[in-house]
Formats: C-alpha cells, sequence, structure tokens
C-alpha cells in the first residue's frame, strides 16, 4: 500500500512512513494511491465481530506491509481496553430509523480517544522499530488535545506538546488537559483562536531545517492514521443496522473535516453509506462552498460549539484532490489562491461531485439550544452542543427510508456550562449529577509566534 501527496510534490511512502511524518514534505496530505475495498461477502461475514476485530479488518488494508498482522491485531487488542462501554462505539435510537452514534466512552470522553488510543501504540511500535524519537505538536479545540496527551503519557521517545485558543476551549477541557500533562506531554495556550494555533503548527513543518532537528510528527486529523481509525466506526454501524440496501444516512458535526471524510473513506472501502451530511455552525465555510462553491474564510465567530469554530478545514484538501479527480497541479493552483487572494471557487464539475456526495447545514447556536432542550424532552437524551448541532441540521435533512445516524462527538459534561444553561442539569460521565469543581491550574502561555512555539519546542528536547 503506498501514500501520495495531495500537492504531488513527494515521493510515494508506505504506511508507517506516513503515520510517523503526517504532513507530505511538500505540504500536502498523505492519502493511498488506490482505495482498498471490502467486497459485500467481506462485510456480511464481519456481521457479529467486535469492534476491534472490524478495526484489525479494516486498519491491515492501509497498513500493507508496514506491521505484521498478529502484531497489528495485538496493539489494537490494547487501543480499546479502556474505553467504557461493551460495544465501544454504541447505537442508541431515539426515533423511527433515527439513532445516535455515541462515540465518548473513551477514556477522555471525546470521539479523538478512537484514533489516538489506536495510532499512538502503532507510532511506538515503529519508532522502536527504527531507534528514533519524535516531538508531536499540534492544534487543538479541546478535545485532540486531551486525548493525544493520554494516549501518549509514558511512550518512551515521544514528546507532545499542543497549543490551543486561550479561552477557546472549555473549563472542563482545559482542566483535563492540564491534569495529563507530564514531563513529556504538554499544553499551552495561544492568545488568538484555533485557525492560529493551526498556522504555527503547519508553518514548524514547513522549515524543513526545524522539522528535522526535533524530528517533528503531527497526529491532527491531518495525519493519515487518524482518519483509517475513525473510519471504523463508520463501518461497524453499517453492520449494527444489517448492512441495509437502502444505505446509512450519517449526519456529522464538522470543523477540520477530518470525521466526516472518515465516512468517505470508509464509503470508497465498500461500506454501504447513502448521505453524509455536513452540520456546522456559524463558522460555516464548509456549508458555504457547498452552496455557493466559494471556498473563503471570513473572520471566525466564537460559539458555544467550539470544536467547530474553524475557517480552514484542513482535511477538505483531501476530499478536493479526488474532486478535482487526483490532479495534484490543479489543487495546488486552488490552494494558492486560498494563500494570495483568499479563497477560491471550485470548478462546476468539482462542485457537482461534492454536492452528488454530500449535504450540508448550519445551525446557529439559538438553535442548538433549543435542539438539546427539544431532544431531551421528547426522548430524555442528553446531548452535547455539538451533537445537538448535528441533530438539529437531521431534523432539516429528509433521511427517506435510510436510517439516519448522527454522530456524537463527546459527552456533555465535556460541555455542561451551556448544558445545564439549557436543562439545569448535565450529567456526569457516569450519568449522577454533574457538579463542576473549582477552577484549577493556570495553562502556560505562549505568543501567538511562530519563533515563540520553536523556542518552547527546542525546550522538549
Amino acid at each position: 500500500m503506498q501514500y501520495i501527496s495531495t500537492r504531488g510534490q513527494a515521493p510515494a511512502v508506505d504506511f508507517k512512513t506516513a503515520i510517523l511524518t503526517g504532513l507530505a514534505p511538500d505540504g500536502g496530505l498523505y492519502l493511498p494511491a488506490d482505495w482498498p475495498r471490502f467486497t459485500a461477502a467481506e462485510l456480511s461475514a464481519l456481521r457479529g465481530a467486535s469492534y476491534t476485530d472490524v478495526a484489525f479488518e479494516v486498519i491491515r488494508r492501509f497498513a500493507g506491509d508496514s506491521i505484521a498482522p498478529e502484531q497489528l491485531r495485538t496493539l489494537l487488542a490494547e487501543a480499546y481496553d479502556d474505553f467504557g462501554h461493551p460495544a465501544v462505539a454504541p447505537l442508541v435510537q431515539t426515533g423511527p430509523r433515527q439513532w445516535v452514534l455515541e462515540l465518548f466512552h473513551g477514556p477522555t470522553l471525546a470521539f479523538k480517544d478512537f484514533a489516538m488510543q489506536a495510532i499512538a501504540p502503532l507510532m511506538a511500535h515503529f519508532l522502536a522499530q527504527e531507534g528514533r524519537e519524535m516531538t508531536i505538536v499540534g492544534a487543538t479545540s479541546g478535545d485532540t488535545g486531551g486525548a493525544a496527551l493520554r494516549a501518549f503519557a509514558g511512550r518512551a521517545g515521544i514528546r507532545v506538546l499542543f497549543l490551543f485558543p486561550r479561552g477557546g476551549v472549555s473549563p472542563f477541557q482545559q482542566e483535563q488537559m492540564l491534569e495529563l500533562c507530564s514531563e513529556t506531554t504538554h499544553v499551552a495556550a495561544v492568545e488568538g483562536n484555533f485557525d492560529d494555533c493551526q498556522r504555527i503548527v503547519k508553518a514548524l513543518f514547513a522549515d524543513e531545517a526545524f522539522r528535522e532537528a526535533v524530528s517533528l510528527s503531527a497526529v491532527n486529523s491531518i495525519n493519515w492514521g487518524r482518519i483509517v481509525a475513525q473510519s471504523v466506526y463508520y463501518i461497524t454501524t453499517c453492520l449494527a443496522l444489517g448492512l441495509p440496501e437502502t444505505g446509512v444516512n450519517f449526519v456529522v458535526p464538522s470543523g477540520n473535516f477530518g470525521d466526516i471524510y472518515a465516512g468517505y473513506v470508509a464509503r470508497r472501502m465498500g461500506a454501504p453509506i447513502a448521505g453524509l451530511t455536513i452540520a456546522t455552525n456559524e463558522n460555516d465555510i464548509l456549508a458555504r462552498v457547498h452552496a455557493t462553491g466559494r471556498y473563503a474564510p471570513t473572520a471566525l465567530t466564537p460559539t458555544i460549539t467550539p470544536a467547530m469554530d474553524i475557517q480552514v478545514a484542513s482535511n477538505f484538501e483531501r476530499l478536493l484532490f479526488d474532486l478535482l479527480e487526483r490532479d495534484p497541479a490543479a489543487l495546488c493552483q486552488l490552494m494558492a489562491g486560498l494563500d494570495r487572494q483568499g479563497g477560491f471557487t471550485l470548478p462546476e464539475a468539482a462542485l457537482a461531485r461534492f454536492r452528488a456526495g454530500f449535504g450540508a447545514e448550519a445551525v446557529g447556536q439559538q438553535a442548538c439550544r433549543d435542539r438539546i432542550a427539544a431532544t431531551h424532552s421528547a426522548t430524555r437524551y442528553v446531548a452535547d452542543p455539538h451533537t445537538a448541532v448535528a441533530l438539529e441540521a437531521a431534523a432539516r435533512t429528509p433521511a427517506g427510508r435510510a436510517p439516519q445516524v448522527v454522530l456524537s462527538t463527546a459527552h456533555p459534561v465535556k460541555f455542561n456550562e451551556t448544558v445545564t444553561e439549557v436543562l439545569g442539569f448535565c450529567p456526569g460521565p457516569g450519568q449522577a449529577p454533574f457538579a463542576p469543581r473549582a477552577a484549577g491550574a493556570r495553562p502556560e502561555e505562549i505568543a501567538n509566534d511562530i519563533e515563540a512555539v520553536k523556542a518552547r519546542v527546542r525546550a522538549l528536547l
């Protein structure tokens, strides 16, 4: 299995190199040269299989010769040990042909655990094979940082620093990240927004000398390993619903486009996915490009759904590559327009392909609050704000005969302020009412400056 860069100026690499490198040296994102596929018989044979067994069958098709099958199976068996539900990713029915896919039963109560718990042991295994060390630097809107700190803690030869926007994560998320810091895992607040943090991280990778000097890697959703790991729960959901002939419609809270892109990957592998609906908040660049064909970031609006407070959705580049029929020159031309003119317009054929494969809905903050209340009133189900955005988008999207599944990306306790404001209470991880604790330690702060971050990264060595 070979991986190519969306920008077309980097050599093809194997799975191990794609995982350890994160970002291609030409600034592009890795994706497979060819899509592996399940036959209908192979999918049918997986009915009733455990989550770990399905994960093994999915990931081994992307791993190729990079890891022995028995070693991969062992690492994956460990990856999901800390999940608090026997199904790992359980479905909860909320109406006729309507389900919520709960992705918050991992150790940090967010869907990011699915990828981090899988790729951390993989990366550690590959590094040990090569006798190498690594520095991981990333940007987080709250959940990625916590999941990465938890997954990489104590792994030999791996140092971690995550940047988050000061005041741009929930108090629970900030406290969780600070509690997970250690001698090798660190977080720091940046004065700015998530896009500022992401811009700094991309600049670090663009500096080849610095990247090599500190052995830099990324585990944000630009890392192909995360996309592969997240594609598994789309397939287990289709299996749990009986691989319906109608297919399954998924509605996904979307920020950096990684989670819904994983659904696209599952569909390319042969999973019966009828629809993928992008659910966004007021920072609706993905809904706007779907409606108009124009991809142009605007001023970012802080909201009660901070994981969606993003105006540059990095993983959209991977989809764009396929929408442009895998023409790296055409993609580079559009990305140059983003850099120089602040945006680009999709060619008509590419826009038609995008609309054929995806739907999109933008949901405001009041509609989000109203949906939390309406869902609890009708079903007693408590949704976090991001899930509520997807629930509202689902309510606006006719599902027809196909089952409709909303992805629930975080436990409501991670956004207990909003949930309590709407419902008057918020369940804790054990479903008992959550009682907020007093504010803890203050985070380390770093200037919104590339050189300042470089200095902090060097101090990790």
